[in-house]
């Protein structure tokens, strides 16, 4: 699996993409996140499945791609 990382989420993961073994949901991508980096709990982000954003937890598969963005607001 792929995974993407945007704006101040390089900062904290330091880099723009990981290659992950695919876990078997988002929910569990995410636990694995913050126990690898920390400082996420602090920061309010979304994830996109495969250029579709997501809220709910969702099965994964090999070749997906993630993309874990901050949050942004409209103006």
């Amino acid at each position: 699996m792929e995974l993407l990382i945007f704006g101040s989420l390089t900062d904290i993961i330091g880099t723009d993409k990981l290659v992950l073994e695919t876990p078997q949901d988002t929910e569990l991508l995410k636990v694995s996140l913050l126990k690898q980096y920390p400082s996420l709990e602090q920061t309010h982000f979304f994830l996109a499945l495969n250029k579709i954003m997501v809220q709910e937890k969702q099965p994964l598969q090999e070749g997906d791609v993630v993309a874990l963005m901050p949050a942004f607001s409209g103006g």
